[in-house]
């Protein structure tokens, strides 16, 4: 019985992952890379940010998702960004993979008061695809399945827009996603063909009175699919102290992500951990899923790498970001 439970519960995680095209958001956004979750952070900074994210799900569960992203944003001209972003995943027998190109201008509201509004769009290529080369026959399915003689694959073009609002050291942003409608067999009909779903991300970057060096940043991250109106929510929590090399830091937290159809039962829930040091960066998450498949699997493993180089300063407040930049005084 457990098995069979087991299967059910992958079988309708790949096929929510297949219906919609778009892969859901782990807690990669925190390795302090906004830029995965909103184009309106693309050349927010000095530098050139390069992150390279390797995911492995569900470890001990055959089979279960694997995924691997590269993401790149650098500022152009002293108001604008531009991004890039492409991932690599496999679940089961399905693969998808998808390249982002993103464009962010930055504007100033209020010098003073420091408020600035970033404005973002991004152009999205997403491919979907069946390998059959893993159908092979077994003592239950002794014979595949004969109209399957290749592999079936579709590929989606789409658009997401957003906004980020930035008040000294709060930051709101939100985004709407996949805002085209997708072509699907009017045969089948239990596909759904909208990929649209809405994603805010709100925190705030608090200075400790005793240690200028030390932050505390409590963020939420919110997700709603418009198709079904499955939605979750992220409560973050981060510490990060800076060292004695300007620029170089550490820092620690957790994430603590529910379905919103029941509030605060956690969904996933795991530590985190990263560095900054000579403009090289390191980070490290887990999570655990509180669910019927916990007991199959040692929880899903995630690390991120990078670099930040190019450094060039703006000459306008608009894109100085909250953290990572501060300078001592």
């Amino acid at each position: 019985m457990k098995n069979y439970l087991l299967y059910i519960l992958m079988f309708l995680s790949s096929c929510i992952t297949a219906q919609e095209l778009n892969l859901p958001v782990f807690t990669q956004y925190l390795a302090d890379n906004e830029f995965v979750i909103s184009p309106t952070f693309a050349g927010i900074g000095d530098n050139m940010r390069i992150r390279a994210n390797g995911l492995t799900q569900w470890v001990g569960i055959k089979g279960a998702p694997d995924n691997q992203a590269l993401y790149a944003d650098f500022r152009i001209s002293n108001r604008s960004g531009i991004g890039v972003s492409a991932y690599n995943d496999k679940n089961g027998n399905t693969r998808q993979k998808g390249i982002k190109f993103s464009f962010a201008h930055h504007l100033t509201l209020d010098y003073k008061s420091k408020q600035y509004l970033s404005l973002g769009l991004s152009y999205n290529v997403n491919s979907f695809r069946i390998d059959i080369e893993n159908f092979v026959a077994t003592p239950d399915i002794p014979i595949v399945d004969p109209s399957v003689i290749d592999d079936r694959s579709q590929t989606n073009n789409n658009f997401d827009v957003g906004f980020l609002y930035r008040y000294k050291n709060f930051f709101f942003s939100f985004n709407a996603n996949n805002l085209l409608e997708k072509d699907v067999n009017p045969f089948i009909g239990v596909e759904p063909n909208s990929l649209l779903n809405f994603q805010a991300y709100t925190g705030l970057v608090m200075r400790s009175e005793s240690n200028r060096r030390v932050e505390y940043e409590p963020s939420v991250f919110y997700q709603r699919f418009n198709s079904d109106g499955r939605s979750s929510t992220d409560i973050n929590f981060k510490y990060r102290k800076f060292t004695n090399r300007e620029g170089d830091y550490y820092w620690i937290g957790a994430s603590y992500r529910f379905l919103n159809d029941q509030i605060l039962k956690p969904l996933n829930i795991g530590p985190m951990a990263g560095i900054m040091m000579n403009k090289f960066y390191f980070a490290y998450s887990y999570q655990i899923t509180i669910n019927d498949l916990a007991a199959y699997n040692s929880g899903t493993h995630m690390i991120t790498i990078g670099i930040d180089f190019l450094q060039n300063a703006s000459n306008c407040a608009c894109t100085t970001g909250a953290r990572r930049y501060w300078k001592y005084q």
